[in-house]
């Protein structure tokens, strides 16, 4: 039975890594110079911010299965499950690091545009 589970992580493990090429990151967005833009290129700016976390989500959710299989498959102690693992984890922070500084980015060019525009 121990290795009937061992063979089956390992098919999901070994799936898990074409699936892996499956999942696109998306392009970080251009974020607008606050004190230099307009209120149309800034609110251009906050729709492609809200796109790329609608579509990094959508990313991160795409590694999270696979995450979990690469998980159960190290734990098992199939061979090479545990580097799989740690290089996905690695993606996944990626993403949210990404998120994170599109996010402060744009946040500062807010900042840097209402300093410029008081009105």
């Amino acid at each position: 039975m121990k290795i009937l589970k061992m063979a089956l992580l390992g098919l999901a493990l070994s799936s898990t890594m074409g699936m892996a090429e499956d999942c696109t990151a998306p392009a970080m967005p251009a974020i607008s110079e606050g004190e230099e833009s307009t209120m149309e290129q800034m609110l251009e700016t906050q729709q492609a911010v809200k796109a790329f976390q609608a579509a990094n989500l959508e990313y991160m959710s795409c590694l999270e299965p696979q995450l979990a299989a690469a998980e159960a498959a190290a734990k098992a102690g199939t061979e090479g499950a545990a580097d799989q693992y740690m290089k996905l984890q690695e993606t996944y922070n990626a993403a949210v690091s990404r998120e994170e500084e599109v996010a402060g980015k744009f946040n500062n060019e807010i900042r840097d545009y209402k300093a410029a525009n008081p009105n």
